[in-house]
């Protein structure tokens, strides 16, 4: 551990997530409020990442490791603009001794920050000393600095590399930490059941949680990042059936959840992670209900006929929540308050079908995937005041499932873009798509909240 020091019928109530939307925008023409409700409308910080200087002999190559990691972490982050190493001057500094603030300030760098630092051994393991320096005022005291602990194996120093970046980018956008630690749970069938996996925000570390060797759908990270909701179908009086199943990330272990009648998917925690939503044709259609986090108190907040699914509360407020309702006739998107009151339509322009509404952490924007009746299912995000849209995706194979990162500037989804459904993800304004998951079919990925 680092130490620092400072489409078969039962799957009708998953599919019907709608959501429709007015007029669409290609990424790189995303309107000035996209930018602004996303964290990308920044001009980027020119940084420089020297090589990691190794100030010990290493059996292994973790200075390049180190210094790998972190340039990928920084270089995704979506706020910093780094610098080509083939302008760097010829010295590598280890520590703030070694920095000549205006070799680096100068053309050809024109550099405005310079992380660096070193790697050494020592008793626990290993060290890294980071440093974070302003070269255009080098008389100011150093952005950041500190010292990083770890053993002295790959996974540590990818650890923590990524604990680095996270604080980098912290000082670089005002205090709101990187995502370089945060982990996507995701559904996977290469094992032959679909179970629910984990891996770190790079696709890295892919390991399988549950095993219960039958179909597990739609994981949830809980606010706290100690539990798992997700979709698992179990037997109930005799029928086996869609249920909520809940994981521990600390005790890796599954957690009681009451057994209901009839069909229950589709999980979504309250804000404070006191409360869990989710869809439930216990009592005939399939509408929302609300319980506890242990599943008591349970109560339904919709009352309509046809289906009421995909819940989705609203991350900043907690007064709010999207679903998805074929009530009308098409499954569309509806806002409500949290108790089921207030329920308002959507009302879009274009008919088609949208699945799995995923509110920005801001509480401003909600993303969706949306098949048109002329085109593809792609990825779209919404202002939910305006009602400003912007298309994110625009690809062969089917987009699908958005999850936001805790920055607001990063989307996780699935696509069969490459021919078999795996696990992407993408900054918010839909560049830089990335593949993370390559063996088997993987589905449903949810980014933790930190």
């Amino acid at each position: 551990m680092i130490r620092t020091c400072t489409a078969p019928s039962f799957m009708k109530w998953f599919l019907l997530s709608a959501l429709a939307i007015l007029s669409a925008a290609r990424p790189s023409a995303a309107q000035d409020w996209f930018k602004t409700g996303t964290g990308l409308g920044v001009t980027k910080v020119r940084l420089a990442l020297p090589d990691t200087a190794a100030r010990s002999t290493f059996a292994q190559p973790l200075p390049k490791t180190f210094h790998d990691v972190l340039w990928a972490d920084l270089d995704y982050s979506g706020i910093v603009d780094m610098v080509s190493p083939s302008f760097y001057p010829l010295a590598v500094p280890g520590q703030p001794s070694e920095l000549k603030p205006q070799d680096w300030a100068a053309a050809p760098a024109n550099a405005y920050m310079v992380a660096y630092g070193n790697l050494s051994t020592d008793p626990s393991g290993v060290a890294f000393a980071g440093y974070l320096a302003d070269v255009h005022n080098p008389t100011a005291p150093l952005a950041l600095q500190k010292i990083y602990r770890g053993a002295a194996t790959d996974s540590d120093v990818r650890r923590m590399a990524h604990q680095f970046a996270d604080d980098i980018i912290g000082v670089l956008s005002g205090g709101q930490p990187g995502i370089a630690q945060t982990k996507i749970a995701y559904a996977s069938a290469r094992n032959g059941n679909k179970e629910i996996w984990v891996m770190d925000y790079d696709g890295a570390n892919q390991q399988q949680l549950t095993h219960l060797k039958s179909i597990s759908l739609t994981p949830r990270w809980a606010p706290d990042a100690t539990r798992i909701a997700f979709t698992c179908f179990a037997p109930f009086r005799g029928v086996t059936s869609a249920q909520i199943c809940l994981y521990s990330t600390v005790s890796d272990r599954l957690i009681a959840f009451p057994r209901y009648r009839g069909t229950n998917g589709s999980p979504a925690w309250s804000p404070d992670g006191s409360e869990i939503a989710f869809m439930s044709s216990l009592n005939g259609d399939p509408e929302i209900y609300v319980s506890d986090a242990s599943g008591a108190h349970l109560h339904r907040i919709t009352f309509a006929a046809g289906v009421s699914t995909s819940p989705a509360w609203n991350p900043k407020t907690g007064k709010q929540f999207a679903f998805v309702s074929d009530r009308g006739g098409s499954p569309v998107l509806y806002l409500a308050n949290s108790d089921g009151s207030n329920v308002e339509k959507l009302n879009l322009p274009d008919m088609g079908y949208v699945i799995d509404p995923a509110w920005s952490p801001n509480g401003q924007l909600l993303a969706f995937s949306w098949r048109r009746p002329s085109g593809n299912y792609d990825i779209y995000a919404m202002d939910i005041v305006s009602r400003q849209l912007v298309e994110l995706t625009r690809d062969a194979g089917r987009n699908e499932r958005p999850s936001w990162a805790p920055d607001g500037r990063h989307v996780v989804f699935e696509s069969t873009r490459t021919g078999t459904r795996q696990i992407w993800s993408m900054l918010a304004d839909g560049s830089e798509p990335r593949q993370l998951t390559f063996e088997g079919q993987n589905e449903s990925p949810n980014w933790s909240p930190k």
